[in-house]
């Protein structure tokens, strides 16, 4: 059954736009050009940032970090290999999705690091991407404590992740 839900999904508003005569093609298309240049618009960013989060982990700069960060860390239970998660996951969902691969390939899906950084990536979100997005679209013009709040948010997720994996 669930085999049949995008299909009949896609046909119900095909049906739907003939009966409202819509042109569903023509309205296709102009949705299909809207979001091609969206892509071409963000593609910058994101190769700029993955480039960026790249130059850090190849430059050992990361690790670096990550290795001066350790005595805290382990204070607060999350485990190193998982730090570049937490760290770039505020930033881009692609670039921590880039650092959640690596940190499986190094230490494996099934390590304390890679179940930590899973979770990590699973329970946080892209702060600097969503705040100004939503606060846009609402036209929200004091936001004073959001990010604070949200970073707050971000980091007490961090530590309740590793924590919860090791109940």
């Amino acid at each position: 059954m669930t085999d049949l839900v995008l299909p009949l999904f896609i046909l119900g508003v095909v049906v739907y736009g003939l009966i409202r005569r819509v042109g569903v093609y023509d309205a296709f298309l102009e949705g299909a050009t809207q979001g091609l240049r969206s892509a071409v618009n963000v593609l910058p960013c994101l190769v700029g940032m993955l480039s960026f989060i790249a130059l850090l982990v190849r430059s050992g700069a990361l690790g670096a970090f990550a290795g001066w960060c350790a005595p805290a860390l382990r204070l607060l239970g999350i485990p190193e290999g998982a730090l570049p998660v937490l760290m770039v996951r505020p930033f881009s969902g692609s670039a921590a999705l880039a650092m959640l691969e690596e940190t499986f390939r190094r230490y494996g899906p099934d390590s304390v690091e890679g179940r930590a950084a899973s979770v990590m990536m699973g329970s946080s979100e892209t702060i600097f991407y969503t705040l100004p997005l939503y606060f846009a679209a609402a036209k929200v013009r004091r936001s004073r404590y959001a990010i604070p709040a949200a970073l707050i948010a971000w980091l007490v997720g961090g530590v309740a992740a590793a924590w919860a994996l090791r109940l």
